[in-house]
């Protein structure tokens, strides 16, 4: 909470020390939904009940589904049935579907319980859809028009409907349930003559995703078509929801969240860092970790073979540190690349020789101008400054010439191992820094001795 945030819920709780609840109402009445969640994060119920209860019917529920669950879960048990019922019918499906999800048994019970025949309805139908689906995330609350519908019938019934709607900027045109068309209501509003027809002026080239369509993909499409809002349609393209812009964001960030953290070896966190315990982020990060410190056995193995390269030109081990580190780098920037490629769908797996031939080019330009630079502080700095007289012309040429490989063999997998991990089901993301890291350092290490052992022994 910033300073600003403080020093204003201060003022809020002198108002309602003093009692000055006109006042207290008219403030939090001026807050944004959003704004309004984050100041009352970390109050005790009571308080939050008080604040709560002095919002308007509105203001409340979109207050209310912007909070963390906990305050959510205080705020519930705070609750009378009516008020639950009241909060509960002024959302949305889809919120009121997340917010079920969050919620233990036995509150989920009772929120069933006081919400209306419908939204009850809703939320199980949405529950139903595969996590992480289209189908998960959307909403049912649309505005559907018949495309016989004339102008002033439109209008009519979108003024009839649309309070209770996710929006109405876009409207979809159905035939017996299936989608058939959309059209704009600025279309609406500027057309010809009050008795045109929907089907006249809508548009039929309509795109849509599937219920089961994956989260990720309908956000990116949302974002490649700068739609406001998504249509969700059935096998049988039968229209049952939309996905809005709010819920394509979020899922962009849930998604951007869970490939930082499995890219920095962790598993992915239902909470945010605050709110997670010790024992919590324990349990994300010790499976990575653990995995990671057997995996480095490997290297071990690898220095133990050679260990008689390394007694008979000591000055090799003063490179391995160098070698290994420029390696797993190499190796990230190429990861990191094609997986955000990847996400952005600018490549597909089957692009796999188009990247490992530009990633081979860049690689070797790469190889090559570090390995020219590595020589010349190797001789200037290490055999002439520190007067290291192990350090000979065939010792830097050694770690030049495997500079060279390591990274060329670094990028070239760490290209490969994300659109392996899509062709075998797996996220990407796996596949990037501390995975890649370990492999590379294993294979710079052979490729490393392996030259010396040709060269200088």
């Amino acid at each position: 909470m910033t300073n600003m945030d403080q020093v204003f819920r201060k003022t809020l709780h002198k108002l309602l020390e003093e009692k000055k609840l006109n006042e207290l109402h008219e403030i939090l009445n001026t807050i944004n939904g959003s704004d309004l969640a984050a100041l009352f994060e970390g109050m005790d119920r009571e308080s939050l009940s008080v604040y709560f209860r002095l919002l308007p019917k509105e203001r409340a529920a979109e207050t209310f589904i912007e909070m963390e669950p906990d305050a959510q879960e205080n705020l519930i048990e705070s609750f009378s049935d009516q008020e639950l019922s009241e909060i509960m019918n002024e959302l949305f499906a889809d919120d009121a579907a997340d917010l079920v999800e969050e919620m233990p048994a036995n509150v989920v019970e009772r929120i069933l319980s006081q919400s209306d025949p419908k939204l009850r309805q809703d939320i199980n139908r949405l529950l139903k859809y595969p996590d992480h689906s289209a189908g998960s995330i959307m909403t049912t609350e649309y505005v559907d028009l018949s495309p016989t519908m004339t102008i002033d019938v439109a209008i009519a019934h979108i003024r009839n409907v649309g309070v209770d709607q996710e929006t109405i900027y876009a409207c979809y045109v159905t035939d017996h349930k299936k989608l058939v068309g959309i059209v704009s209501f600025r279309a609406i509003l500027l057309a010809p003559s009050k008795l045109t027809q929907i089907g006249d002026i809508m548009d039929t080239h309509v795109i849509a995703a599937l219920t089961t369509d994956d989260q990720e993909d309908v956000a990116h499409m949302m974002s490649r078509y700068n739609f406001l809002a998504l249509p969700i349609v059935d096998s049988e393209k039968r229209m049952v929801g939309i996905v809005t812009f709010d819920d394509a964001m979020d899922v962009m960030e849930e998604e951007a969240t869970e490939d930082m953290e499995i890219m920095g070896g962790m598993s992915p966190s239902e909470h945010t860092y605050l709110k997670s315990s010790p024992l919590e982020l324990f349990k994300h990060r010790i499976g990575w970790l653990l995995f990671l410190m057997v995996s480095a056995t490997f290297t071990g193995i690898i220095i133990s073979k050679f260990e008689a390269a390394l007694a008979a030109q000591l000055a090799l081990v003063t490179f391995i540190p160098m070698l290994m580190d420029t390696g797993g780098n190499s190796g990230s920037q190429a990861s990191v690349t094609i997986i955000r490629a990847l996400s952005l769908h600018e490549v597909e797996p089957s692009d796999l020789p188009h990247i490992l031939w530009k990633e081979f080019r860049t690689a070797l330009l790469a190889g090559l101008s570090l390995a020219a630079i590595c020589f010349a502080k190797i001789m200037i700095v290490d055999r002439i400054l520190l007067h290291n007289p192990l350090v000979t012309p065939m010792v830097a040429l050694v770690v030049c010439v495997t500079l060279i490989f390591t990274v060329m063999a670094a990028k070239l997998i760490g290209a490969l191992l994300p659109v392996g991990a899509i062709k075998l089901g797996f996220d990407p993301a796996v596949m990037s820094s501390p995975l890649l890291t370990t492999i590379v350092d294993a294979l710079a290490l052979l490729i490393y001795f392996t030259i010396a052992t040709a060269v200088l022994l």
